[in-house]
C-alpha cells in the first residue's frame, strides 16, 4: 500500500477496543464520533478476512479476546487484500482518516532530528472537540540547519 495509512494502522485503530494493555481509555483519546466509527472499521476488516484461512480466523478470535500477538497475522493478510482490492483499500482509508481526525491529541511532527527540515503539517479535528483536544504542530525537533514548517490546523 502506498498511502501513509498502512495496513498496520488500519488494524491497530480498531483493535485498541479489544487490546487494552498499553492503551488509554478510548474516550480520553478520541471524540465520540471517532469512537463510533472504530467498530465499523473493525467490522469491515473482519468481514473481509473471515474465511481466508483457519490461521486468520483464529487470529481474528484471538485479537477480539485481547491477544495483541495476533495483530501481525491480521496485518499481513489485510495488506494483501488491500493490494488486491484498491476500492476496498480506499474505503478503509477514508474511514481510518475520519477516526484519526477525531483524535483528541494530534502531533504533526514529533522527535525529529535532521540537518535541514522542510515540512507541511495539516491537522483536522472532526466532530465535537473537548477541553482536552490538542493540536501540536511540532515538538521535540532538533534541526542543525534551515527549518521551514508550515502548519494548518482546523476544527470542523
Amino acid at each position: 500500500m502506498s498511502d501513509p495509512l498502512t495496513a498496520g494502522l488500519l488494524v491497530t485503530l480498531p483493535v485498541q477496543e479489544f487490546v487494552k494493555s498499553g492503551t488509554e481509555d478510548l474516550t480520553k483519546r478520541f471524540t465520540a464520533e471517532a469512537i463510533a466509527k472504530i467498530p465499523v472499521l473493525w467490522g469491515k476488516i473482519k468481514a473481509r478476512l473471515t474465511g481466508k484461512s483457519p490461521k486468520v480466523d483464529e487470529a481474528l478470535v484471538k485479537v477480539e479476546g485481547g491477544d495483541s500477538a495476533a495483530i501481525e497475522t491480521i496485518t499481513k493478510n489485510l495488506d494483501v487484500v488491500l493490494d488486491d482490492d484498491p476500492i476496498f483499500a480506499e474505503e478503509l482509508q477514508l474511514l481510518a482518516k475520519d477516526i484519526k481526525a477525531g483524535e483528541l491529541r494530534q502531533v504533526g511532527l514529533e522527535n525529529v532530528e535532521a540537518g535541514e527540515l522542510d515540512a507541511e503539517v495539516d491537522q483536522q479535528v472532526k466532530g465535537q472537540p473537548t477541553a482536552n483536544t490538542e493540536q501540536i504542530g511540532a515538538t521535540g525537533l532538533k534541526v542543525t540547519g534551515k527549518a521551514t514548517i508550515k502548519t494548518k490546523q482546523s476544527i470542523e
